[in-house]
């Protein structure tokens, strides 16, 4: 008659990045269903709109390269679902994502094996001063900055221009350092990744010039790639490039602090949220990077202290372009011009 068993108290949120991972431990499991859903949903619209481009071609070459540079969003898409195959999060089978990741990592110009490798390197030392250098975007302390020579300077300011990050960056990652296993060459796995990707593409290349002539090429491969590879800059870079992110000298870093706090939740339109493939729930994909892209929303319907962590929104965004340098006594990125009103 009478209910004598204890309330339920709800669990308070986790107060130590490192508590989170139990918790999100309950959404790692891929639905294979689910991904193979989204894989057709991807790859289907990819090819159709490629054909449709090439048919447009007898049309209007300005509407063959409009209907390019939207297939460029898909592009983007399969790029991030190459990226759950190298967590190992898109099958429960390794084996299958294994393959898959191998298989877009040709339309993607990128060799899965030599990514995976260096993206593993991005998680494992993402925020440690120490361990720069490899799978990130370069970044000097102030102290290091003003260490440099002039000419030092000059390099790392064009460098981190807008223009040749997001601009020329792209292009030159895409189609000319994926093509060799640059950091990796003394190991054959990875001369094999690269060397096999390229045959690959070198071959399917051919047969489109073939049957097409060189305005395939210019006019539906290279704009469709330009923009994925601008568009995935960008994301990669402020999902790690923002004034209040997290930075620390070797003994004094932390995995899941770094994880937690020095990535960005960015917040964007639910068109671009699919079309990114949640990349933007940055912070829990570090904090747990087998989870499925799928189940990120998730996440943060069920956790709304992480919904309302790093939150940063596109226009907020656009300041993080003006961010070069790391301040260790403020812990913050700066400008240039803060970085130079400053007195050590």
């Amino acid at each position: 008659m009478f209910d004598n068993s204890e309330p339920q108290v709800e669990k308070p949120p986790p107060s130590d990045a490192r508590d989170w991972i139990k918790q999100l431990s309950a959404y790692r499991d891929p639905s294979t269903a689910r991904s193979l859903f989204e894989l057709g949903v991807t790859i289907g619209p990819f090819f159709g709109l490629w054909a449709f481009a090439w048919w447009s071609l007898s049309v209007s070459y300005w509407l063959t390269l409009a209907i390019s540079i939207a297939n460029g969003a898909f592009l983007l898409r399969l790029f991030t679902i190459q990226h759950d195959c190298g967590h190992g999060a898109f099958f429960k089978n390794r084996t299958a994502s294994d393959w898959t990741g191998r298989a877009l990592g040709v339309l993607t110009l990128t060799p899965y094996a030599v990514w995976r490798h260096c993206h593993s390197i991005h998680h494992s030392a993402s925020g440690n001063l120490g361990r720069r250098g490899i799978g990130d975007i370069a970044t000097l302390t102030v102290t290091e900055y003003n260490d440099r020579s002039p000419f030092g300077r000059l390099v790392y300011r064009l460098y981190r221009n807008p223009i040749v990050l997001f601009g020329l960056g792209p292009g030159y990652l895409f189609l000319l350092q994926n093509r060799l296993p640059l950091g990796l060459m003394n190991q054959a796995k990875y001369w094999v990744s690269a060397m096999g990707t390229n045959a690959v593409i070198i071959a399917a290349l051919a047969v489109i010039t073939y049957f097409g002539g060189l305005m395939p090429l210019l006019l539906i491969f290279l704009p469709s790639t330009l923009l994925a590879g601008t568009a995935g800059m960008w994301l990669f870079y402020v999902q790690h490039q923002f004034e209040d992110t997290h930075w620390d000298e070797d003994g004094d870093w932390q995995l899941h602090d770094a994880a937690l706090h020095g990535s960005s939740h960015y917040v964007m339109p639910a068109p671009l949220q699919w079309l990114s493939a949640n990349i933007g729930i940055h912070h829990v994909h570090h904090l747990y990077s087998r989870i499925p892209f799928y189940r990120l929303p998730e996440v943060l319907k069920d956790h709304v202290e992480l919904a309302n962590s790093n939150r940063m929104t596109i226009g907020e965004s656009l300041a993080c372009a003006r961010l070069h340098l790391w301040d260790d006594k403020q812990k913050r990125l700066l400008s240039f011009a803060e970085a130079n009103a400053q007195v050590y």
